[in-house]
């Protein structure tokens, strides 16, 4: 019986245990609450159960105490009031609520009682108005910012004031700074604690000379205070007056950021950062040199304490980037990622994984090409990183689902989030969820599933099928996910970390929109933001609600110390460090039934790791490459910078302990171990010096260097060899890397429209192009190989995407029907579409917006047939024009036979040859439609002797008109008209050797200056074969030319033996120059020319010169140096360097006053013979590239030089301050009007006895003074005419002169005879002798007015007279009435009438009665002038236009 009992009492108390069991193991619950509309905020006050919901429509806000399960509007805000809500950042107790009004609200209890406070001005247009102290003492220090306005005539004008408040609002705030754009505490972060004043401000405001209504940004400064701007001080950022442009000034981490605009000229947007960890020391963020910042094109991403994060544009596209990572000092940057996805508002694929130090996930674009080639769709994988960005892997997907090596997991970011919050991970430590897929990319949103990882990204798992949103509750013992794409009435919820999923209904059908939990993700309770389905809506409810889940109903126990596990936070599966130490947590077991009751955080970082590879990155200035071997190292970008005491013997062996290439991770605290950043030995040759000496290195290359050129903007420089391999240099010419050994490439090119772009042209139909200068290649293909015809492969027009490839066809073995065809693409070469076929050139018309920038013209052959190679005389060359219209499939012939033709930015010019007569004719045009034969003097026509356009930069044409030929050939300077069609004779007998180059250039940066050497004796030289050359100079665009005047002395103070009239100076010109880009100017450097000639009676021998220097353009010169030297301007003349021209040499010479004194600097000990000196074509470097080759051996040599550190104080350019660095000067053509072209100009130029570094200094614009009387120096010969020995213009004998021109144009009144003279198209001169007119006529057909029209004359006067007292009269009593003499009611206050700045009235009105009849004056001389333009007018359409060319061109000329 007591057994049976004892059984009884077992099942009974069985049963009821298992019964209490399942009560005990109950559903969660859950609260709905229902709003008209969706929250703009849902926010819980840091570790509390206190919510906001901000309604932005309805502009309401409600508050729930119990963690969202029951909501009341705000009691204390009006409805309809709440325009923002702001939380303190410092205080979880405190929150505003700004209004459209002056009145607004706070709270210090979390929402439980609103009370009001009231301030000057409305807020501020801008995100965040309020500023807060981050110290707790000093919570109710608050920085607001305000907009006040003004009425003024024509609306208002406002401004941004700061207010401030030390009691929290108690009291009306007190203004702080007038004129702002933001304002902030030094103060305003926990992770920034710098040993300053605790009242310390920051403000960005323009300075006080700043024009209320002139507030550029070159005005905007940083100013500080620490007494609320009873004083304030402007801060220099360690840059002195050039502190201005402050964009913005921000708290980032542990970092003060400053954001600058960089206003020198040149800067085409860039941006500066300035970086402080004190305040008190600022220093530039150092990028990679290839780095710019530009404006809108870079932002700083979520950083960590050590470093900074900024995400910059590289790519032609704003959605792509590269992500680069700071120094502890955030100074330092170096790239980190490539290729960083951005969406179009700015927002980075880049997210820390919470909790977890040095651990983030980010996304790339794979197509990176495509996307900057074409605009392609963006195919995007994941990457993840666990040492602090400084190295990137895939993420590893769920074991078992890929087949694949490029088979990964990616997963969606924020660019397209569907969720709040962080993206990725909770406060639940190393618990990481994502949408995405596994693949080669991720795949759309919809069509991804739910993946997980439990230990901080290194291992997942999918979890569910399809997008779900998804949150973090209770330290991770609750995760809650919900359908993210279809609407339902349900969610799910795991308790054992996503191995198993419940599901819970809610009862209504909804769509969700958000999931959140408490923010440190403690609690068991959650909020799901819904959009109610019309078939659950009830007519009482709206139509957004928030659910309450809570899951404390579950009836878990709390977790005991058996209930959690350690956890190490790893980067690998094989070590348990990261960022060299050992991340330790205490977290719930999966299987563990129970709740967290605390928060977990990391148990210890104490336990520190030995130094491995992984814990190292490349440092600033180096970068990681991958060699042919597939090895990867850091190698330098240039020279590195050593102190002062070390590479001081000068022995070549000599070596000091540089940088090793790497740095530790900032953050990393592994110790011991592997010692990569320790300092290593290096030879001083290859260090950047201290300052006042010279770099150099030299660089051997395998063959001769056939083509080198700069990638135009850019430090890149690209060499061919003539093996046909390619080399690039990423740091003018510091360090050389082969490009694609497996290729062999015939020529590369540089787009001059487009900065960045270039092309590198294989033997095959395959090139390689970069679209951001040299950083990324990228393989693709032509239609064809390039041709072997000799014409240009590539052509470029302004439109960068615009390109024409002319390549070879059918040009097998054989030759049978090998041609040359073009093709053109609008997008760069992703698709092509054919030309013509046959063709000798093709190019795009023009690049003027006038112009069809479709239109493409072709030489081609007439009958396409057979073999191009064959093809001769007979074969007709036809010039054809084509557009887009129709694909090009119909063509408009426009010569039936030409030789050549030449297009320019104003003309386009045909040489057509005329088969009847065996004849060329030259044809001009101006807008590629009509044509109009050009008209030569006698005996200088091109149908019988050849011809070469030399330049049309003056809006005329040079034309060389070779008038001797082999072997001694020289010829005649033309010059044309405006209109391009009548020339006349510049300058005779010009030399030309037989390879057609001409002794004729102008010079850069001043027009209308330019040299030329002429052959003297014409007689003997045409019978003996040697010519007698002088130099010729002209000051007015070739209107008259003279001989270059000698110095008194040469470069050793000896006096020239200057015995007859003709001695001058003579210089060497094109002829013989080894190479046309050595040029005597430089645009960089206006007015500094440099030549290698001689003084004498006529040019001498080469070897024999010596070489000369001109400041001025080349009306003074002086002997610099002894011997003939190649010679290369730097940094805008600051730094000029000459070479041994004629001899193997192992030094250069280098001046920095512009030749008063020269240093030598010796390269090397075996002499180099330097053919050629480069640097970059901007003018701005100091780093120069000599190019030659070791005599006697094979293959060529680079020798890079940087005068960078002779000195480092960067020039003044600021006219108001007293010893500048800049003078002002003009050209002078020997008048005391200093003018050239009719016109005074003032340039800067740096003063030759300073000196600093020009480089980007800000120069003021030159400065057109006025247009100066005409001279005879403005004028030249006239069509047919030519100068006699006087220098007078005369008739060509046997020439007859244009006939008269009695037409009248512009509205004069006079015609004039035609002179020997013309007027220089050039010339803006003004008045003074007009040789160019002759007898003056008046023009015919004036009307006489009759007296009809006097008597409406004298009725107009009447009106206008009327009119106008009429509007004096109403003004008068407008400004009377404004002063209150007939307001009603008004109440009259003193005024002090005699005050200049008192308002319009009586006397001011009757003050304006004189300039009210000088507009009477003004209204009369209108109507005259309009008058006799009306006669005019009427007696010009029966005038006819002499003028052939204007008549055919429909252009009237200018002159």
């Amino acid at each position: 019986m007591a057994a049976w009992h004892g059984t009884v009492a077992f099942v009974w108390s069985t049963l009821a245990f298992l019964y209490l069991g399942v009560v005990f193991a109950a559903d969660p619950e859950h609260a709905i609450t229902y709003f008209d509309n969706g929250p703009v905020r849902l926010f819980f006050f840091h570790d509390t159960p206190s919510a906001i919901y901000h309604d932005a429509i309805s502009r309401n806000i409600y508050i729930s105490q119990d963690e969202g399960k029951t909501w009341d509007r705000a009691d204390g805000i009006l409805p309809g009031d709440a325009a923002m809500f702001i939380e303190h950042p410092f205080n979880n107790r405190v929150a505003f609520v700004l209004t459209d009004t002056f009145t607004h609200y706070r709270t210090e209890d979390r929402g439980k009682k609103w009370v009001t406070f009231s301030v000057p001005d409305l807020v501020a247009h801008v995100s965040k108005p309020l500023s807060f102290h981050s110290d707790p003492r000093k919570w109710k220090y608050t920085l607001f910012q305000g907009t006040k306005c003004i009425q003024i005539p024509w609306g208002e004008r406002c401004q941004d004031v700061t207010y401030y408040t030390q009691d929290g609002f108690t009291t009306t705030p007190e203004v702080l700074q007038d004129d702002v754009s933001h304002c902030q505490f030094a103060h305003s972060s926990k992770d920034f604690q710098p040993d300053v004043h605790d009242d310390l401000i920051y403000c960005v405001a323009y300075d006080s000379s700043a024009i209320s209504d002139s507030r550029s940004i070159e005005r905007s400064r940083l100013y500080s205070s620490t007494d609320f701007f009873a004083t304030r001080k402007s801060e220099d950022l360690g840059i002195g007056n050039q502190a201005k442009g402050v964009v913005t000034f921000a708290i980032m981490s542990k970092f003060a950021v400053v954001k600058l605009k960089d206003l020198t000229p040149s800067s085409s947007g860039d941006m500066l950062l300035y970086v402080s960890v004190d305040v008190k020391e600022w220093v530039k963020a150092q990028f990679p040199s290839q780095v710019r910042l530009q404006e809108n094109t870079y932002s700083i991403v979520e950083s960590t304490v050590h470093t900074l994060a900024v995400h910059v544009v590289l790519h032609d596209t704003k959605a792509i980037g590269s992500l680069f990572v700071s120094d502890s000092n955030g100074t330092y940057f170096v790239e980190s990622l490539k290729d960083i996805n951005r969406n179009v508002v700015g927002y980075v694929n880049y997210e820390n994984i919470y909790g977890v130090e040095g651990v983030g996930i980010a996304n790339v674009v794979a197509n990176a090409q495509d996307v900057a080639k074409w605009m392609a769709a963006k195919q995007l994988w994941s990457v993840i990183t666990f040492d602090d960005g400084s190295s990137w892997a895939p993420l590893l997907a769920p074991s078992g689902t890929c087949s694949s090596q490029t088979c990964s997991l990616h997963l969606h970011s924020v660019s397209d989030t569907h969720s709040y919050g962080s993206v990725f991970s909770s406060p639940a430590p190393g618990f990481v969820m994502g949408v995405g897929s596994v693949g080669a990319m991720l795949a759309p949103y919809e069509e991804s599933n739910t993946y997980m990882s439990t230990d901080a990204g290194l291992t997942w798992k999918m979890v569910r099928e399809g997008p779900y949103k998804f949150e973090f509750g209770n330290s991770g013992s609750v995760i809650v996910i919900a359908d993210d794409q279809q609407p339902t009435d349900s969610i799910m919820y795991s308790t054992d970390m996503g191995h198993t999923w419940k599901t819970y209904n809610i009862g209504i059908q909804f769509r969700v929109k958000g999931l959140t939990a408490v923010s440190d993700s403690t609690s068991q309770k959650f909020l799901l933001l819904g959009q109610v389905m019309s078939q659950s809506q009830q007519p009482s409810n709206g139509r957004s609600a928030i659910i309450h889940l809570d899951f404390a109903t579950l009836g878990r126990l709390k977790c005991g110390p058996d209930d959690k596990e350690l956890w190490y936070a790893r980067a690998s599966l094989n070590s348990e460090c990261i960022m060299g130490a050992k991340q330790l947590y205490y977290r719930r077991k999966a299987n563990a039934d129970c709740y967290m009751g605390e928060k977990l955080g990391p148990e210890s970082h104490d336990d520190k790791c030995p130094c491995e590879d992984y814990d190292y990155e490349c440092d600033y200035n180096y970068v990681w490459y991958n060699d042919v071997s597939g090895d990867g190292k850091c190698i330098p970008l240039g020279p590195e910078r050593i102190p002062n005491t070390e590479c001081t013997i000068g022995s070549p062996n000599e070596r000091y302990m540089g940088l090793s290439g790497y740095r530790k991770i900032p953050g990393n605290k592994c110790e011991a171990g592997i010692r990569k950043d320790e300092p290593v030995s290096k030879y001083c040759y290859g260090a950047e010096p201290a300052e006042g000496e010279v770099v150099h290195l030299i660089h051997t290359f395998p063959s001769d260097i056939v083509q080198r050129e700069y990638v135009i903007g850019s430090k890149i420089i690209l060499v061919r060899l003539a093996d046909l391999s390619v080399w690039q240099s990423n740091n003018e010419g510091h360090t050389w890397v082969q490009k694609f050994p497996e290729e062999r490439f015939l020529a590369f090119y540089i787009n001059p429209y487009s900065p960045g772009r270039a092309y590198l042209i294989t033997d095959t139909n395959k090139f390689y192009y970069t679209p951001d200068l040299g950083r990324y290649w990228y393989a693709m293909n032509a239609p064809s190989p390039p041709n072997s015809f000799g014409a240009k492969v590539l052509h470029f027009q302004r439109r960068s995407e615009y390109i024409i490839w002319i390549g070879n066809v059918d040009c097998q073995p054989g030759y049978e029907n090998c041609h040359a065809q073009a093709q053109y693409s609008f997008n760069n070469g992703r698709t092509w579409q054919l030309v013509e076929n046959y063709v000798v050139d093709c190019d795009w018309a023009w690049d003027e917006p006038r112009i069809n920038s479709f239109k493409i013209l072709c030489k081609s052959y007439e009958n396409k047939q057979g073999s191009q190679v064959f093809f001769g005389k007979e074969n007709a060359l036809q010039l054809v024009s084509g557009t887009n219209a129709n694909g090009f499939a119909e063509k408009t012939k426009l010569f039936d036979n030409v030789a050549g033709f030449a297009m320019f930015s104003q003309f386009l010019i045909v040489a057509e040859y005329l088969q009847t007569t065996g004849t060329l004719d030259l044809k001009i045009s101006r807008d590629g439609q009509t044509f109009t034969s050009a008209s030569f003097p006698p005996g200088m026509h091109p149908d019988s002797h050849s011809y070469r356009i030399l330049d049309i930069s003056t809006n005329t044409i040079f034309i060389y008109m070779t008038m001797n030929e082999w072997p001694t050939p020289w010829g005649n300077i033309l010059k044309s008209d405006s209109n391009g069609t009548y020339f006349g004779v510049s300058i005779e007998n010009v030399n030309r050797n037989n390879g057609g180059s001409i002794d004729f250039e102008k010079f850069a940066g001043l027009n209308g200056i330019a040299m030329a050497n002429v052959v003297t004796n014409l007689a003997e030289a045409a019978f003996t074969g040697r010519k007698t050359l002088q130099t010729r100079i002209t000051h007015n665009d070739g209107g008259t030319w003279k001989a270059l005047r000698p110095p008194s002395v040469d470069s050793l103070g000896q006096k020239y033996p200057c015995l007859s009239l003709s001695c001058a100076l003579h210089v060497h010109g094109f002829t013989e120059r080894v190479d046309a880009r050595v040029t005597y100017s430089s645009p960089s450097v206006i007015g500094v020319v440099m030549a290698v000639g001689n003084v004498g009676d006529a040019l001498g021998p080469y070897i024999d010169s010596n070489t000369f220097l001109s400041r001025d353009g080349g009306f003074i010169w002086e002997e610099v140096r002894k011997g003939p030297h190649l010679w290369k301007f730097g940094d805008s003349g600051s730094v000029i360097v000459i070479v041994n021209d004629e001899e193997p040499t192992d030094h250069v010479l280098f001046t920095t006053d512009q030749g008063l004194s020269w240093l030598e600097f010796k390269f090397t000990f075996d002499k180099i013979r330097v053919k050629d000196i480069m640097t970059a074509p901007e003018g701005r470097s100091r780093k120069f590239i000599l190019l030659g080759q070791y005599p006697g051996t094979a293959g060529s040599v680079i020798v890079h030089l940087d005068f960078s550190s002779l000195t480092h104080r960067k020039c003044l350019m600021d006219v108001k301050i007293p010893g500048h660095d800049f003078e002002l000067w003009s050209p002078s053509e020997e008048r005391d009007e200093l003018c050239l072209l009719g016109q005074q100009t003032l340039y800067h130029r740096r003063k030759r006895d300073v000196n600093c570094v020009v480089g980007h200094t800000p120069k003021a614009p030159n400065n057109i003074v006025r247009n100066c009387r005409c001279r005879s120096e403005d004028f030249e010969c006239a069509f047919n005419h030519i100068r006699n020995r006087d220098g007078e213009c005369v008739l060509i004998p046997g020439a007859s002169p244009l006939a008269p021109d009695d037409s009248c144009r512009d509205g004069e009144d006079y015609w004039y005879e035609r002179t020997a003279y013309r007027k220089v198209v050039y010339s803006t001169c003004e008045g003074g002798d007009r040789i160019d007119q002759g007898t003056q006529h008046p023009c015919p057909d004036i009307e006489v007015p009759d007296h009809a029209t006097y008597g409406h004359r004298a009725m107009f006067w009447i009106m206008v007279i009327m009119i106008s007292f009429t509007i004096t009269a109403l003004v008068v009593a407008w400004c009377w009435y404004n002063k209150g003499k007939m307001a009603r009611g008004a109440i009259h206050l003193p005024e002090d009438d005699d005050s200049p700045q008192s308002g319009p009235g009586v006397l001011a009105t009757m003050a304006s009665v004189p300039w009210f009849l000088l507009g009477l004056l003004g209204v009369a001389f209108k109507y005259a002038r309009d008058v006799s333009q009306g006669y005019r007018a009427r007696r010009k359409r029966g005038a006819v236009s002499l003028n052939e060319d204007a008549q055919v061109l429909h252009i009237e000329d200018r002159e």
